[in-house]
């Protein structure tokens, strides 16, 4: 027999916030506690549907009828109307509960009546088709920003998440050939970050440059 679980699922971009505070404040707000938590890091919500990012695709295998999916809101399923709520709606045919954390939402797999599922389906389209429309407009604000950027010869790339003297501890350590892994530790950078700077010191420096650092 099926023991009826709650499962939270997070799409985690690199800017997010952490997986574990994510899980805190959803437990928290809705007081309920997660039988497992199924993440995608760094995928796009926009270009990567559900179905294919690998962690996604795990809860169709994984949810069953009077299972609970908790998303912080649906764009946290995706930005693409057509496929949020497709997904939604199979997940809702399967007979699972899905919560929002926003708001706390409550879409029942099993409503009582027509009207309800009505209602229900209504709200889940309003909410899909906005996660998308916030999508297009970060991306047009974004592109925006940039090409204004250019014009005014300032485009100067990510703020580098790295001070002057992290970087020279860096670099003196690649240098002392130590691992990736203990230069991250020992400086309190992401393994990405070591990564990049090695790959590239001289546009490391740049960047700081750049951004007056």
């Amino acid at each position: 027999m099926h023991s009826h679980q709650t499962v939270l699922y997070a799409r985690v971009s690199t800017a997010d916030q952490t997986l574990e505070h994510q899980r805190t404040h959803a437990e928290q707000a809705l007081g309920i506690t997660f039988d497992q938590v199924i993440a995608d890091h760094g995928v796009s919500g926009v270009s990567v549907k559900l179905k294919d990012r690998p962690e996604g695709k795990r809860l169709f295998d994984v949810l069953r009828k009077g299972d609970t999916l908790v998303v912080r809101w649906v764009d946290r399923l995706g930005r693409n109307y057509a496929d949020v709520t497709d997904c939604i709606r199979e997940l809702l045919r399967r007979g699972v509960t899905i919560k929002t954390v926003i708001n706390g939402m409550v879409f029942e797999g099993t409503p009582k009546d027509a009207m309800q599922e009505a209602v229900r389906d209504a709200l889940i389209a309003f909410m899909a088709a906005t996660a998308q429309a916030q999508a297009e407009a970060t991306k047009e604000a974004q592109r925006a920003g940039i090409e204004h950027a250019k014009a005014l010869g300032a485009f100067k790339g990510r703020k580098p998440s790295y001070t002057r003297s992290q970087l020279d501890t860096v670099l003196a350590k690649l240098a002392n050939k130590d691992g990736v892994q203990a230069i991250a530790k020992a400086t309190g950078l992401s393994r990405a970050t070591v990564y990049r700077i090695q790959e590239d010191p001289a546009k490391a420096h740049a960047a700081l440059e750049a951004w007056g650092l």
